[in-house]
């Protein structure tokens, strides 16, 4: 009976995915992915259900549990071995561009007054890959809804200025189609931004842009996993603070209530498509559901995220995406500069 109580909002969340996701297939060019859809939607219905209690009990397990599930089963689409394929140059490329994201972020995020869980979602959505960092890590560091969608809208907005920009950029600096495919595939945020960036430019940009992120993608694993033990340890001194004694910190603290269990499943998927000849088949559907799953998802976050709420925050969490985007595009040029690669 319990459970009940749950299906109204699961089915709210999983319409709105199936109209984000048919919106996103009729557009002329992929500009903006289905998750950022359904998210904007389910903000714009909160105006109107938000006083109303039916569809509150699913609508949280859609952004928890479904969420969680929807990350374990894009593992098996992150096949480590990929790496392989894609060289050490664009290798190089992303480990500046990461160092970039969370080392500065933390000091941008700082200096503007963001809290520290707002300000890493920003950092993993533009360091990446968009709005499936941020989803990943959210739970990992018990991120409010609010905070997904400011980190969400963040990175989207410098995505839509990218798509038009780097194409004429990158003719203005004379790029071969791997140099800017490089670029793209490295500092572009969401997916589906990078294909359209890299097939903006040519064929062959777009097909190297998206194998680079691709291998970009896989940075999640690390990251999460870091995430996590920080937000462990967070916890522990959080416990630790407020107990007397160790008997009743070990009362108050317990690993195995805390830990994002998630990520053991997420990481097993993800080794188990880098050891065993999986069918293409079984990982493009799998990869398929865990996509729409997370969309039901986001378009959940969304319908309980207010335009009003977000408006409290003001027009920090933006200057914080720009900067940190505006820092990964010139850093990932001055690295492929250097490198010899344009």
């Amino acid at each position: 009976m319990k459970f009940l109580k749950h299906i109204p909002g699961i089915i709210l969340s999983a319409v709105i995915a199936f109209l984000a996701c048919w919106i996103e297939n009729i557009l002329p060019i992929h500009l903006i992915g289905s998750a950022v859809i359904a998210m904007f939607i389910g903000m714009f219905l909160n105006h109107y259900l938000h006083n109303t209690t039916l569809f509150s009990d699913g609508l949280k397990f859609t952004s928890k549990k479904i969420l969680k599930f929807a990350i374990i089963l894009l593992g098996l689409s992150l096949n480590i071995t990929t790496i392989l394929h894609v060289g050490k140059m664009s290798l190089t490329v992303m480990i500046f561009t990461l160092l970039t994201c969370f080392g500065g972020g933390y000091f941008i995020g700082k200096a503007l007054g963001l809290n520290w869980k707002l300000s890493n979602l920003i950092s993993a959505g533009t360091g990446i890959c968009g709005g499936s960092a941020i989803a990943a890590i959210a739970p990992t560091i018990d991120a409010d809804d609010n905070d997904v969608a400011y980190a969400m809208s963040a990175t989207f907005l410098f995505d839509m200025a990218m798509i038009v920009l780097f194409p004429i950029m990158g003719r203005a600096l004379g790029m071969t189609d791997e140099a800017f495919g490089i670029w793209a595939g490295t500092a572009v945020n969401d997916t589906s931004s990078v294909v359209a960036t890299g097939y903006a430019f040519s064929e062959g940009a777009g097909d190297f842009a998206t194998m680079v992120k691709l291998t970009r993608t896989l940075a999640i694993i690390p990251t999460v996993i870091t995430f996590a033990f920080i937000q462990l340890n967070l916890k522990r001194k959080e416990a630790q603070a407020t107990c007397q004694n160790d008997s009743s910190i070990k009362a108050n603290f317990s690993i195995k209530k805390i830990f994002p269990w998630f990520i053991i499943g997420f990481v097993i998927m993800s080794c188990i498509a880098s050891i065993f000849p999986i069918p293409a088949t079984v990982i493009s559907g799998t990869k398929a559901l865990s996509k729409f799953l997370m969309v039901c998802a986001l378009a959940a976050i969304g319908l309980n995220t207010s335009f009003s709420n977000m408006k409290k925050a003001g027009i920090r969490p933006m200057i914080h995406g720009f900067i940190i985007s505006a820092l990964v595009v010139i850093v990932a040029l001055g690295v492929e500069i250097a490198m010899g690669i344009v």
